[in-house]
């Protein structure tokens, strides 16, 4: 028998209304494991390659890993897939904490493709062997919160687990995102957007089996020493007391918070946005997910100057940079309740943010009006206007819906120079990281599959020379044996982030949360590899996981490629080649010389062709993906001899 994965995965065709089963093998789940490379398997077999991604051809495919359910802390999460609608036509992908992961493998499955779409709003339920599509349109154009507390009530059960999109999934808002629980969010991307074009409103899912573990006793014994442990990892105890948006006060201090999209790194009143002021303020109580000591989630209630509740969560650091600092406002109040709005609605806090400061740069510059803007003054650090543009997005109402678009396809709309203030990467707005701060930050938003996304790899500061030394040793067994400055642009610091890629490549295909995990955080990478064969029974070793992770890397590589994209478009924004404009890193920039040098080492280190950025045939033969090198030539893409 099986042991951590489930062996079925769940087919929904919703332009026929048909809902199928297909069984994969043990070599299947051994090559791919679930998240990432399990969906890109399907991505790159099953859909051609131009197809409109918020059309009924493109696949929306929700997948667990053979560790997922596990109770045993870090393996929760759960992978949301699809050709993107935000990006310049990449794989789109996006993970999410919480407990719908799990619950999707109690109830038999270990991955949903979602195929064609609906002819009316309708939710998939999941009950076990119980599979339905059935009518939504009583949850059409409700708030999350809303819609679940229906489904519940539709089946009498408060234990059902829903992922949802909300009215801005609906309205095909291009970064839409999926909630669970009303509060962990597949964010990025727009693969709410994705749920939206079907007209598929909510997966609700209820299960009532257990995974099959090889050795529970061995899985049980690696989360009691985390448990009883995790608080002496320095991550991990910020974690568990202030939240990820401990990150605030250390990010102003060094000049490295973006502020007023990205012009400085540096604002007075950082720290009422941070996550001692949350902790001593508006929180009620931390809250985790699934068998997680962690409990870094947020749960935050406030009466003035805005109304909060507490059912939607709380900021996370990202949150409180894109619809805090970047927009140049400082009150906590006013941040929780954008962060509120955009789990009601089902938006993405990064790209809701950022498109609200490129807007709020536009009509500083005159490029806007008071009246584009329907009367709102948009200028930096106007708390009410940040409040009312999260709601003219999701609604798609006045400029919230050129804004619905994303920065680049508003940008080019706008015109008047308005493209320079559009911080993206291959059309995914940059999150809240900057890397003339962290240099090896850049590579990672030019090399991301989705563009802006700073969970590629692990950032330049916690292997500098003011890390905790706990970091860098357990970084060793990667080979990453020495420190490197923040600024440090090297071959070695090349290297380092080639490594740290494959090495959160491969914790996406297990969907593994970075919280729970080393180098940074307290599981060992030695426990992580004990924990996957206590639960799979399989013998398997970091160098194994390690190449799952670089399969994984090459297949999304494969996927952009096969849909257009070369190497030019790997490039992050002009500004980050510019001086940072005032704060303790004033006048610090890249240099594009070293950026464009660094990025064709990594092409040489990966085995890609350094002028293309296209994998090489050897590479993915290499991998065991040699299948992929023939789809790539089928398509014109890779031609025989390629170098």
């Amino acid at each position: 028998m099986p042991f951590g994965y489930n062996g079925k995965i769940l087919r929904v065709d919703l332009s026929k209304r048909e809902v199928s089963v297909e069984a994969q093998d043990e070599v299947f789940y051994r090559r791919f494991m679930g998240g990432r490379c399990l969906a890109l398997y399907y991505l790159l077999r099953e859909m051609r390659p131009g197809v409109n991604p918020l059309g009924p051809e493109n696949k929306l495919i929700f997948s667990t890993s053979v560790v997922t359910g596990a109770p045993a802390p870090g393996l929760a999460r759960f992978n949301v897939s699809a050709k993107s609608p935000l990006t310049i036509g990449t794989y789109g992908e996006s993970q999410a904490g919480g407990f719908w992961g799990p619950e999707l493998k109690f109830a038999g499955y270990d991955a949903i493709i979602v195929e064609g779409r609906a002819e009316k709003p309708v939710y998939l339920w999941i009950q076990d062997e119980n599979i339905e599509i059935r009518d939504a349109a009583h949850l059409w154009g409700k708030d999350i919160a809303e819609a679940e507390d229906a489904i519940r009530r539709d089946h009498g059960d408060r234990l059902i687990r829903v992922a949802q999109i909300g009215v801005a999934g609906e309205n095909l808002v291009r970064y839409a995102s999926i909630l669970n629980e009303c509060k962990h969010a597949n964010g990025r991307s727009g693969m709410g957007a994705v749920m939206g074009s079907k007209e598929l409103r909510a997966v609700a899912v209820r299960g009532h089996k257990r995974v099959e573990l090889k050795d529970r006793e061995g899985v049980s014994r690696i989360a009691r020493v985390f448990a009883d442990s995790f608080m002496e990892n320095p991550s991990n105890k910020g974690l568990n007391i202030f939240g990820t948006s401990e990150l605030i006060d250390t990010l102003n201090e060094w000049g490295q918070l973006p502020t007023r999209n990205f012009q400085t790194g540096f604002i007075e009143g950082a720290h009422n946005i941070s996550g001692g002021a949350m902790r001593e303020t508006i929180l009620l109580r931390g809250e985790g997910c699934f068998a997680c000591p962690v409990r870094c989630k947020r749960v935050v209630k406030a009466e003035k100057p805005y109304v909060v509740d507490p059912r939607y969560g709380g900021p996370e650091y990202e949150t409180c940079a894109a619809l805090g600092s970047d927009c140049g406002i400082t009150g906590l109040e006013a941040v929780a309740k954008g962060n509120e709005l955009c789990n009601r609605y089902g938006l993405d806090t990064i790209s809701a943010g950022a498109a609200i400061a490129f807007a709020m740069e536009c009509y500083e510059n005159g490029i806007l009006t008071r009246e584009d803007a329907g009367g709102i003054d948009l200028r930096f650090g106007n708390e009410d206007a940040m409040v009312s543009m999260v709601e003219a997005i999701a609604r798609r109402e006045g400029l919230g819906d050129m804004l619905a678009e994303g920065v680049m396809r508003a940008a080019e709309k706008i015109g008047k120079g308005a493209e320079r203030f559009a911080l993206h990467a291959k059309g995914q707005e940059v999150p809240m990281h900057d890397p003339r701060g962290k240099v090896g930050l850049g590579m990672q938003y030019a090399l991301s599959f989705a563009g802006g996304d700073h969970i590629q790899a692990e950032h330049d500061v916690d292997f500098d020379f003011t890390a905790p030394e706990v970091y860098l040793e357990q970084a060793k067994v990667l080979g990453i044996l020495e420190r490197l400055d923040r600024l440090d642009f090297s071959l070695k610091k090349v290297r380092m982030i080639y490594y740290l890629q494959h090495h959160f490549s491969f914790l996406d295909t297990l969907c593994g949360c970075v919280f729970g995990f080393a180098p940074v955080r307290a599981m060992t990478m030695a426990q992580l590899v004990d924990l996957v064969s206590a639960v799979t029974g399989w013998e398997t070793g970091l160098w194994e996981l390690m190449k799952l992770g670089e399969r994984g890397t090459n297949m999304a590589r494969a996927f952009n490629v096969r849909e257009g994209l070369t190497r030019v478009d790997d490039r992050i924004p002009q500004r980050f080649f510019e001086a940072v404009t005032g704060g303790p890193l004033k006048g610090a920039s890249l240099s594009r010389k070293e950026f464009e040098r660094a990025l064709k080492a990594y092409y040489r280190m990966a085995g890609w062709n350094p002028e293309t950025g296209i994998p090489t045939e050897e590479k993915l033969y290499e991998l065991d993906i040699g299948w992929v090198a023939e789809e790539l030539r089928r398509h014109g893409k890779l031609p025989r001899g390629d170098d």
